[in-house]
């Protein structure tokens, strides 16, 4: 995977998974049909940080791209800048190649690198600084992992329009012609497209995915958790700790299992280690007086602004 430097709790590095059986079984069969893995489950319960995570796993290429409201289709295959084409040509600055006004897509860079790295030959290789240039050309046929996050959140033409280069793995750049085919040698590409369910998708869109659904956390799935992100941290499982994280694991299925904050919603996997986090950086836990604050800023999270 490309070296990502990331910080923060929602870092997306790869490096901490918790993947079960079934979730793999799902990957090798998208990888298998050729088809879209289409994650679903609650937010914050781990459906980003797959993507990053079997890149890393499997040394491959990975690229992203956060979908929002305003994401139209072809911004996952290339995006055209002819505003700046036409100032350069009202400038009169001699001959123009498209190629220095394309932007390759997440799509085009996973399905066919040479052509995206070389604008679908408009360009000549190395012709300008490319992000993508060092780790493409080390790890170009190892395959790539694409991750189209929070697809639901786009307008429903979008899903629609992807379902034929998706399913062809080919497109056309309306503004120069260029064809853009999946390159033989440029291995599997295995895309991660996830939803939070807040808009229906396409029924067409759902047949030509694999879809998955990542299960409800549990007791013993929230300590398994812990512990990956614990180790990762450094952290040393002494028994405090560990009491800490069961503590708070217990916390959590106790407010999942609230009727009001049901109706609300209910705590992830992600909000568990932000308590998790938060408890053992300020030394308190359930017991400590200012628990129950602690809880509503991390767990419970229903409606306090209105009391």
């Amino acid at each position: 995977m490309a070296d990502l430097v990331s910080h923060g709790p929602d870092a997306r590095d790869g490096r901490v998974y918790d993947m079960s059986e079934d979730l793999r079984l799902a990957i090798d069969v998208a990888l298998a049909t050729d088809r879209p893995l289409l994650l679903s489950g609650d937010p914050g319960a781990g459906k980003s940080s797959l993507a990053p995570y079997f890149a890393r796993e499997h040394d491959m290429r990975y690229y992203e791209h956060v979908v929002t409201s305003r994401t139209q289709a072809t911004d996952l295959l290339w995006t055209f800048d002819s505003v700046r084409r036409l100032a350069d040509a009202q400038a009169h600055r001699g001959m123009l190649n498209d190629g220095d006004y394309i932007d390759p897509g997440v799509l085009w860079w996973s399905l066919a690198p040479e052509s995206a790295h070389t604008r679908g030959g408009l360009l000549k290789p190395l012709h300008r600084h490319d992000p993508h240039e060092r780790f493409y050309r080390q790890h170009r046929t190892k395959g790539a992992v694409v991750l189209i996050d929070e697809i639901d959140k786009a307008d429903p033409d979008v899903p629609n329009s992807l379902l034929v280069p998706l399913g062809s793995q080919e497109f056309t750049v309306a503004e120069t012609g260029t064809p853009v085919r999946r390159e033989a040698d440029a291995g599997n590409a295995l895309i991660i497209i996830t939803t939070n369910g807040e808009r229906e998708l396409p029924q067409a869109f759902l047949r030509r995915c694999i879809t998955f659904t990542l299960p409800s956390p549990t007791r013993e799935s929230l300590m398994r958790i812990a512990r990956l992100h614990l180790e990762e941290e450094g952290v040393e499982l002494d028994s405090s700790t560990l009491d800490l994280a069961g503590d708070l694991a217990d916390q959590l299925m106790t407010v999942r299992k609230d009727e009001e904050v049901r109706r609300e919603r209910q705590p992830s996997t992600a909000e568990y280690l932000d308590a998790l986090r938060a408890c053992r950086t300020l030394h308190l836990g359930p017991g400590h007086p200012r628990w129950p604050l602690v809880r509503s800023l991390t767990l419970a999270k229903s409606r306090q602004w209105e009391r």
